[in-house]
């Protein structure tokens, strides 16, 4: 085989009134958002999806606090983008510039709101991010009931009353006065929260005994089992070669990588991507360990 190469709001009364009023209580826009990636692949939902789901469903059923925690990579965030339907959210949100859209039905289902705090987030940030990621889904539930939203009639949209589930991404950020600003708007509405961030954190929280005490429900997010890996690798590179030597070339490569990454997301996506790389500057087709192994090289990987 040859070498592989590296390479380098206002009151309003009509149907586009009520649209107005849903896109200011939402937010621009920002159409200088990069697009997500052409290949995206699908979600697939995996045993460990289908236990945080379940574990969401029961946290938002009896309105308690859930933790979840695992190690980074193994797809936490991508599980809970999933249930709340934030890429459904977003898409309709784009579209209502151009037109009305109903409200997909994905979103109505979850009524789960998602937060993601930023690094440095002042009690000011998180007390005026928490009631408008809720306010949103209200306001969407309210605008697929009545089709126009009047803050005034409908008071449980204005008060965050229809989200029935709020997930809070990256938890390790919030410094002790956001982890309190967290309780207290917990404390004065009705719906379940979660709490998603790196091992430890159920540690962390022992320490703020208004909180910890609050908690009914945890859950550890662990990685992919080698199944699932192999599964996950057979819908993004399938086999398509009839040949025997390819055939155990594939067979080999794919246990390669279930052996690199460990049942880690993340990683798989990165060196999925470097493969591709690698069998482009190659003009090689066919999925072999050697290409692996030049992939692999390419990226840090822990051990």
């Amino acid at each position: 085989m040859k070498p592989i190469n590296f390479g380098k709001p206002s009151l309003l009364a009509g149907k586009d009134d009520g649209r107005r009023f849903l896109l200011g209580a939402l937010g621009e826009v920002n159409s200088s958002a990069p697009p997500p990636p052409p290949d995206q692949p699908s979600f697939l939902v995996t045993r460990e999806h289908r236990r945080f789901m379940e574990f969401a469903n029961t946290v938002r059923a009896h309105r308690y606090i859930g933790l979840c925690w695992g190690p980074p990579g193994v797809g936490k965030t991508l599980s809970a983008r999933h249930y709340a339907a934030v890429n459904e959210w977003e898409d309709w949100q784009a579209a209502l510039t151009e037109k009305p859209e109903p409200v997909p039905d994905r979103v109505l289902e979850a009524r789960t709101a998602f937060f993601t705090p930023t690094v440095a987030a002042t009690v000011r940030q998180i007390d005026l991010g928490l009631p408008s990621a809720c306010q949103q889904i209200s306001y969407a539930v309210d605008y697929a009931e009545h089709g126009v939203v009047d803050p005034y009639v409908h008071t449980e949209s204005r008060s965050s009353g229809r989200t029935e589930l709020l997930i809070i991404d990256e938890a390790d950020r919030l410094k002790a006065t956001g982890l309190e600003q967290v309780r207290d708007y917990y404390d004065r509405h009705t719906m379940g929260l979660i709490l998603i961030g790196m091992p430890g954190i159920e540690k962390r929280l022992a320490r703020y005994p208004q909180l910890y005490s609050r908690i009914g429900f945890a859950h550890e997010y662990r990685p992919l089992s080698p199944d699932e890996v192999t599964a996950v690798l057979t819908q993004r590179i399938p086999a398509s070669s009839d040949n025997p030597e390819k055939s155990l070339a594939h067979s080999t490569a794919v246990a390669t990588i279930v052996r690199i990454t460990a049942g880690n997301f993340r990683l798989i996506d990165r060196l999925l991507t470097q493969v591709r790389r690698i069998q482009t500057l190659n003009n090689v087709e066919t999925l072999t360990p050697e290409v692996v192994d030049a992939a692999r090289e390419t990226l840090l990987i822990g051990h």
